[in-house]
């Protein structure tokens, strides 16, 4: 059974549906590559969706040892190289007003960030630079 279903709405923008709940996201080409720059771009998509799984997986080892990840924050910043046109680095800088003070803890954590599915499944030509601020 589909995950996504998706559909091209013209002048460069996409529009995809989780069919379980019935979510949407549009897509936009980025302004440097012909488009509107008006919605998240695919590469935007793509390195959004790597600091999103790498806290989910933060947050489900922290619930695992009833630790709350309360006030994390994370910036990406995707790096694109020019020809061939794609992904050459994905900077996620995480940061953390009130971190807890079990070093253990917090290593867990990133271990936990490095390893997760996007991670993990992402061309390990891309690379992937974590700063953690806590």
């Amino acid at each position: 059974m589909p995950t996504i279903k998706s559909s091209y709405l013209g002048n460069l923008r996409t529009e995809s549906e989780h069919l379980q709940s019935g979510t949407q996201i549009l897509t936009d080409a980025p302004v440097d590559n012909n488009g509107k720059g008006e919605k998240f771009s695919p590469t935007d998509l793509v390195a959004s969706a790597l600091g999103s799984c790498m806290v989910t997986i933060m947050g489900i080892v922290a619930n695992r040892d009833s630790v709350s990840l309360e006030g994390l924050t994370w910036e990406v910043t995707k790096i694109m190289q020019a020809s061939p046109r794609k992904i050459s680095e994905i900077i996620v800088d995480f940061h953390w007003e009130n971190p807890i003070s079990d070093t253990a803890m917090i290593q867990k954590l990133k271990n936990a960030a490095k390893t997760c599915p996007v991670a993990l499944s992402l061309d390990p030509a891309i690379k992937q630079t974590l700063k953690f601020d806590f």
